[in-house]
């Protein structure tokens, strides 16, 4: 069906996947999944969103908007695949990097190693100046010494330069001097007061860093998408749950880092409010990685996030990553133990069960052997996936764990045994490692997950989320019809962000309204650079903040800007850490300001046509492994324990529709699996709302 009126599409670049979503005429999602191009992700979006286009009647279309999210900054950081880059500092602070903060990120490994900085020793660099924290000129610039700087940078060959001096947020004279020297030398420069103007020397040189590593990436991959899309039509993700304008995102590289999962979260709070609760947890399992989140009326936001083990000051929505998905690759150790990820088969050479190529056992094929995942219905029946190689890849596996020699021989009764109890320890190492992640969120945090819904999206998330939420407890599960492509989905909801902070250093009781006359000034900004993207000024909305914290302490807390900001903080310090002192004195670090344009959120239209029956037609009966059954006494083995479950397909379930476990659910792009214990019912958006059962030893390994 042809879309009315201007046509939007949201495309998430993931590590196996390219997702693609936009909503038809009828309110309801539309779209497509292709497999990634790791050696050019640009090639997987132009060709997708052509598919897309002629999948949507609309060939030939120029779309109103496209709303694009990637893992091109993030990929040049894990793999150390950036620009080359110099990095300026003060005198006698060029080691500022390598030094960073006196911690440890594993305070009990005696064999701990921080992650190298970005940017080695011999590029990194330092000029003759002061300033002082109040602004002062302790030493002039040496002026000088920029123009002979210049040409030892482009001599070894520098690509692009990071500048951090220090209290450069103060005053900016300094470092903007040195950026216009550069710039004029034909150097990609980044700024830390244009990049992060805020207290902490290292943070801010850590990010402005980053920015400068991976801004010229970001700037050649986002030309080759410009050079065949229509001018003006693409905007960027960013991990602050926004979106902003190409030459935006090209300035300030670093804030579109995690721009992918936070588009996850986006999408799951707004298909969950309209479920009616915005109390979830979203769990965001993909190819490559698995993403959570807690989400508490809100989007969850921080700004002390780290890539790779390097703070990232920008603010980014409250992300807990682990290395787990269904490319991830499963393995034996030298002592014998079951590992699964975090290395992944990606999109090339994938899976075993691809028959790309690859060879290695992963949890795809995992649920593959399990019968989880019909091989036929694979992306809605247009790619079969190859149960042989999986179950091949399975048995080598549990041969080497030492569950049993496989006999070869087609469909070899003895291999199908071995890869099955293999594929049961995949899920569970798997599942387990997720769960450690969900509850890092929650109950490490103080909250109970009983208290939420867990959301389960990405396209291999169905697969495990019943399982996850029996463990930790949730009783309710969400399943969107556009569950796969929910982060693409969710670059459509996302408003017009852009966050600004400015360090201020002020005492505690500093008066409310002389914070508020230094908060116009960012007001005016904010409002300046939002309405120069094309939003109207009755969309704009600015929220400013500010970072308190006891005098002595080495943290704050952020809080709205209120009359009532001291009594916000204290109540917040309590909440967060169970004690706080009204009579001790506090002082301002920071000024924060959100400046958002909201979007048209597209809404979801209600599905017309109710079932007629409560139980909905199966299209296929197939053998499921469920679990083990352990044998009585405890010293007889385990057996598989087997069942024949209906297999229903998503896109014919209506509302009303109610079924139990097991039981598997596919539709174009995902697959769920529902436990023994597990009671689903469809809502009248046609998201499976399951009630999980009590814990079982469903998924439980050898």
């Amino acid at each position: 069906m042809r879309p009315a009126g201007p046509l939007r599409i949201g495309i998430d670049v993931g590590g196996t996947f390219t997702d693609l979503a936009a909503i038809d005429g009828q309110g309801r999602i539309r779209r497509r999944k292709i497999f990634s191009t790791p050696d050019d992700p640009s090639r997987a979006v132009l060709e997708g969103l052509d598919l897309f286009l002629g999948d949507l009647g609309a060939e030939g279309s120029i779309p109103a908007e496209i709303v694009h999210g990637s893992t091109v900054a993030t990929n040049a950081v894990l793999e150390r695949k950036g620009a080359r880059t110099a990095f300026i500092a003060t005198a006698g602070f060029r080691d500022l990097l390598a030094i960073g903060r006196q911690d440890r990120p594993d305070l009990f490994d005696f064999e701990s190693r921080r992650p190298p900085p970005l940017v080695p020793n011999e590029l990194s660099f330092e000029l003759a100046e002061r300033v002082a924290h109040d602004g002062e000129v302790l030493a002039p610039l040496d002026e000088t010494a920029i123009a002979p700087l210049a040409e030892t940078l482009l001599r070894l060959e520098v690509e692009s330069v990071a500048v951090c001096f220090l209290f450069s947020f103060v005053r900016p004279e300094h470092e903007q001097r040195v950026g216009e020297a550069l710039r004029e030398a034909g150097l990609d420069v980044s700024l830390s007061t244009e990049v992060l103007p805020e207290f902490r020397e290292y943070e801010r040189a850590s990010t402005t860093a980053m920015n400068a590593y991976v801004a010229p990436i970001l700037d050649r991959y986002l030309s080759r998408l410009e050079e065949k899309l229509p001018a003006g039509k693409l905007r960027v993700m960013l991990s602050n749950g926004g979106s902003a304008g190409v030459e935006v995102a090209r300035r300030e590289a670093v804030r579109s880092i995690l721009s992918g999962p936070a588009a996850g979260v986006v999408g799951a709070l707004h298909v969950a409010r309209q479920a009616g609760t915005d109390r979830v947890i979203g769990f965001d399992m993909g190819g490559t990685s698995t993403d959570v989140a807690l989400l508490d009326g809100g989007i969850p936001a921080t700004s002390e996030g780290a890539v790779a083990g390097l703070p990232v000051r920008v603010p980014i929505v409250d992300i807990h990553t682990v290395g787990s998905g269904g490319g991830s690759i499963a393995r034996v150790d030298s002592g014998g133990a079951l590992r699964v990820g975090p290395e992944s088969a990606g999109a090339e050479p994938g899976p075993a069960c691809y028959g790309r190529g690859g060879r290695e056992p992963t949890v795809t094929d995992a649920n593959v052997v399990l019968g989880r995942l019909p091989p036929d219905r694979f992306l809605g029946g247009t790619y079969r996936l190859d149960a042989k190689a999986a179950q091949e890849a399975l048995a080598l596996l549990g041969e080497a764990a030492g569950l049993g020699t496989a006999s070869r021989g087609p469909s070899s009764p003895d291999e199908a045994k071995v890869a099955r109890h293999a594929a049961l320890g995949v899920v569970r190492v798997a599942n387990a490692r997720m769960e450690r992640a969900l509850r890092a969120i929650s109950v490490e945090r103080g909250h109970d997950p009983r208290d939420f819904s867990l959301v389960s999206f990405g396209g291999a998330g169905g697969l495990h989320a019943c399982d996850l939420a029996r463990t930790l407890g949730i009783a309710r599960v969400l399943v969107p019809p556009s569950a796969s492509v929910l982060s693409a989905f969710g670059m459509l909801t996302a408003d017009f962000v852009k966050d600004y902070v400015h360090t201020i250093m002020r005492r505690g009781d500093t008066p409310f309204l002389e914070l508020a006359a230094a908060a116009r000034v960012l007001e005016v900004r904010g409002r300046e650079e939002i309405a120069s993207e094309g939003m109207p000024q009755d969309r704009i909305e600015l929220r400013s903040g500010l970072d308190l914290r006891y005098e002595g302490q080495a943290f704050e807390i952020d809080v709205p800007l209120a009359e009532d900001f001291l009594e916000r903080f204290h109540a917040e310090h309590d909440r967060r850490y169970g004690h706080s002192d009204p009579s001790a004195p506090t002082e301002i670090v920071n000024l924060r300001l959100r400046a958002s344009g909201r979007v048209e959120v597209p809404e979801f239209h209600p599905l017309a046509d109710r079932a007629e029956e409560l139980t909905p037609r199966e299209v296929e009966r197939r053998s499921v492994v469920v679990g083990l059954t352990h044998g009585q006494p405890d010293s007889e083995p385990a057996r598989l324990d087997v069942c024949d479950a209906p297999v229903f397909e998503h896109g014919s379930l209506r509302p009303g529709h109610r079924f139990a476990g097991p039981a598997v659910v596919v539709s174009e792009d995902t697959t769920v699996w529902l436990g023994p214990t597990e009671r689903a019912t469809v809502d009248e958006y046609g998201n499976l709302i399951i009630d999980v059962g009590q814990a079982s030893d469903v998924g439980a390994g050898p």
